[in-house]
Order: structure tokens, then sequence, then C-alpha cells
């Protein structure tokens, strides 16, 4: 796989995003949830909404770097707001 540039930060990314996977998947065989409808007024579930944040977090940061550059700090904080918004509300 030398063609694809596995540097720390896309292991990170990686990483993170298995992690997540793999928490979301102990938490529903531990701790099942009921769907809820919220501002989007559809029923989603724990798993529904990290798809949610995930798909709208790589939008923001596309947009961020279209428009601001390849710094990137700002825009990973407006994804965890964005994150806790999508986890509190939809």
């Amino acid at each position: 796989m030398a063609w694809m540039a596995w540097t720390l930060p896309t292991a990170i990314f990686f990483g993170v995003i298995a992690t997540l996977l793999v928490l979301f998947t102990v938490l529903a065989i531990r701790a099942p949830e009921t769907p809820r409808r919220g501002v989007l007024r559809i029923e989603t579930t724990r798993g529904d909404r990290l798809f949610i944040t995930l798909l709208g977090a790589a939008f923001i940061n596309l947009i961020w770097l279209a428009f601001v550059g390849p710094t990137l700090w700002w825009a990973l904080a407006l994804c965890l707001v964005y994150a806790a918004a999508v986890f509190r509300w939809v």
C-alpha cells in the first residue's frame, strides 16, 4: 500500500473512526436504545446520529479547505460543536 500516504494523522483518523464504531457497538449491546425524534422529525438512534455527525464533519472540513485553507484546527472545533448539537437535538 505504498500508494497511500499513511502518516500519523491518517492513522489517528482511522483509529478514531474504528474506536467509535466499536464503542457504539458495545453501547448498543449493553444499553439498547429506542429511537427518538429530533428536529429532523425522523427517528434516529445513536448510530444514526454518529453517521450524520461524520457526514457533516466531512462536509465542514471540505468547505473549510475550499474557502479557508489547510489549517483545520478551527474546523475541528466547529465539527465538535456540530457533533454536540447533532447528539443533543437530532
